[in-house]
């Protein structure tokens, strides 16, 4: 190899050190979050179910266990924790973690997070210099000119072996591949956020389905119940029929109503049907493989304080992505604008340079060059006809539509929270309201058919009773559905805990995407 005079080292360094100097000087603006008008409280926080004298209801009343949740740091990254538990229901805990293993939008999800990974990678590997090493003969005539001849000149055509090695690195003036790092960087940690994103909505379906099929399964036994006190009537109704106490249109209302209730309840079993293989597909399983047994829907009661929202901005997941998505805009403006300014490459290859194989890796017959081999090693922009222009006007106006984003992406989080406190609040009146409904129609149907049987009243009225309490029993069963759904929805809207980000030693942990979790 070739050894540098003191003259050309004092060169290169003189280099080097001019370079540094404005090597990763940013272009890129100073990068803010843009101000939001926020919120001091929930307004559904204010407003109580409640009576005025009546105290909210306790952690043991509201069917939790103090401990269940805690407060931790708010931070986006932080984990949650399998939040599903407050609910108390192990088939519902099963069923999260076998959507967390087996879920096909969840490995999608998982596998996009490690694509930004890569292209992460990629891009840094442009702040350090490439090296490649060659070897293979060349045939060549070079020009008389290029050897200080006359033009007339005879040189001969040549074959020359080399080995050598080159190696080409970009200095980054003005940041450009810094700012194209960060603009990667930024991308990869929104895809994170939009796996937890995907990982959190995932959950929730799991359990709105899950509830959903409960509720179901509530209706059916309602309808199961109808089924049998139709068959009762219809039996009554034969019988003072037989005894020429009534005309025969009795029976033929009966035998209607007891047909009409068997029809709804195999239109709910269809509905149910539906609903099992939706999850089952959740799950990441086929609907044949998967059969849920009937359990009907009890009451899901459980307070949930939804913290300031200010920390809901650090839990949800999209908020965040969106907040990623602004800061690689933001670097990438800077990098359309070192578009305007020379960019230097340096480059270089040293080794050996023979006539022939035998000779080639003689002492005598090394070489090196030290810049580009074709073109310059600095080069300024001069005119491209508007394309750096329109670049960065692009770049900027990517940026003020990933603002927009971000900002109305905040607002979407507080009308779902404010959505579902109201749902929850009213709710908790209309369920207190609807149970004295179905008390009330249960005792008035009873009534009617006490009186049918001793013939005060006509078999109308009967019918009318009881077409009141399956509504009122539907509607109770309905609302508990409502409920439960409700309760996963807030707590979906708050990113996925509530009061703040829930810290468990679990498989919840800061979610890595090749490992099943939840959270």
């Amino acid at each position: 190899m070739v050894t540098l005079t003191t003259r050309h080292r004092f060169a290169t360094t003189t280099l080097l050190s001019s370079t540094l100097l404005v090597a990763s000087c940013s272009l890129a603006p100073t990068y803010e979050k843009p101000a939001l008008d926020m919120p001091t409280a929930f307004k559904e926080v204010s407003a109580s179910p409640s009576a005025p004298d009546e105290k909210p209801p306790t952690q043991a009343e509201a069917g939790t266990a103090p401990g269940d949740w805690k407060p931790a740091q708010p931070a986006e990254q932080a984990p949650r924790g399998e939040w599903w538990t407050v609910f108390g229901d192990p088939v519902l805990n099963d069923l999260e973690q076998q959507a967390s293993g087996g879920n096909q939008d969840l490995k999608a999800a998982a596998a996009r997070v490690e694509e930004a990974r890569a292209i992460t990678e990629t891009t840094r590997s442009q702040m350090f210099p490439t090296f490649d090493a060659g070897f293979g003969p060349t045939r060549e005539r070079v020009s008389p000119a290029s050897q200080f001849l006359p033009d007339n000149a005879s040189v001969p055509s040549q074959t020359l072996w080399r080995a050598q090695a080159t190696a080409s690195y970009e200095v980054d003036l003005f940041g450009r591949v810094s700012d194209s790092v960060q603009a990667s960087r930024a991308d990869s940690e929104r895809s994170q956020a939009l796996f937890r994103s995907v990982q959190l909505v995932l959950q929730a379906d799991v359990a709105q389905n899950y509830f959903n099929l409960r509720e179901l399964d509530a209706e059916i036994g309602v309808y199961t119940s109808t089924v049998d006190l139709r068959n009762q009537a219809l039996k009554l109704a034969q019988h003072r029929f037989d005894a020429g106490d009534v005309s025969e249109l009795d029976v033929a209302q009966a035998k209607s109503e007891l047909a009409t209730a068997q029809s709804s309840e195999m239109a709910v079993e269809r509905s149910r049907a539906a609903s099992e293989h939706a999850l089952a597909v959740l799950l990441g399983k086929v609907p044949e493989h998967f059969t849920m047994e009937a359990h009907p829907l009890e009451p899901v009661v459980v307070t949930i304080p939804p913290g300031l929202p200010s920390t809901l901005l650090e839990r949800r997941p999209d908020i965040a992505s969106a907040e990623r998505a602004m800061a690689a805009a933001n670097a990438r403006i800077g990098v359309a604008k070192s578009a305007y300014f020379p960019s230097l490459f340096i480059t270089g290859a040293a080794g050996f340079e023979s006539a022939t194989l035998g000779d080639l890796f003689n002492w005598s017959t090394r070489a090196f060059i030290l810049g580009p081999l074709v073109g310059t090693a600095l080069t300024v922009p001069i005119f491209d006809g508007g394309r750096r222009k329109g670049n960065l006007d692009n770049s900027r106006a990517v940026y003020e539509e990933n603002v927009a984003n971000y900002r109305q992406q905040v607002l979407v989080a507080f009308q779902e929270v404010e959505d579902n406190l109201s749902d929850l609040r009213i709710l908790t009146t209309q369920t207190r309201t609807q149970a004295a409904a179905v008390a009330a129609s249960t005792r008035a149907a009873h009534l009617s058919r006490t009186q049918y049987t001793e013939g005060a009243v006509n078999y109308l009225e009967v019918i009318d009773s009881e077409r009141t309490v399956l509504q009122s029993q539907l509607g109770a069963v309905q609302l508990s559905g409502i409920q439960a759904v409700s309760t996963v929805r807030l707590i979906r809207a708050l990113g996925g805990g509530w009061g703040d980000a829930v810290e468990q030693d679990s498989a919840q942990k800061t979610p890595e995407p090749r490992t099943s979790a939840g959270g």
